[in-house]
């Protein structure tokens, strides 16, 4: 394995960083909330009472701005490279977004809500989330690419 260092991008990988960063901040100070996506959407799907506007401009913002980075870097909007081709592959999407909700569910939080909010705050559950779910995602890849030959 090699890496291509001529498609290295430090640069929006860094500002991205900074905004996600950012926005985590504002959301916190402005209202008190963490910004854990399975926590905002989940508590958009249960529609508690005045708490939807701020719920659903997060969701959407958070779906248009790739479409609009896109768009403003590469004069047109992206065009998805993914499609499955069997029915087999809907299954495995369905069993992998059925198994991410209940992870999510079982730790009381996500990827972004203990990586990027946890981790700020030095929540020692937080920690013990993210060090789970990152050996986990090294040895599927493991698995996958050594162990699979996929």
């Amino acid at each position: 394995m090699s890496i291509d260092w001529s498609a290295f991008t430090p640069w929006p990988a860094l500002s991205g960083g900074i905004l996600i960063g950012l926005a985590s901040v504002v959301l916190v100070l402005w209202n008190g909330r963490i910004a854990g996506i399975s926590g905002i959407l989940g508590g958009l799907l249960s529609r508690v009472e005045g708490d939807n506007a701020w719920r659903l401009a997060f969701i959407l913002g958070l779906l248009a701005a790739p479409w609009l980075w896109a768009a403003k870097h590469h004069g047109s909007l992206p065009q998805s490279s993914f499609s499955p081709a069997s029915p087999w592959e809907w299954g495995q999407l369905v069993v992998g977004g059925l198994l991410v909700g209940f992870g999510t569910r079982l730790a009381n939080g996500c990827t972004s809500g203990h990586g990027v909010c946890g981790l700020a705050r030095l929540s020692l559950r937080s920690l013990v989330a993210v060090l789970i779910f990152m050996s986990a995602g090294m040895a599927t890849v493991f698995m996958t690419r050594h162990l699979a030959g996929v």
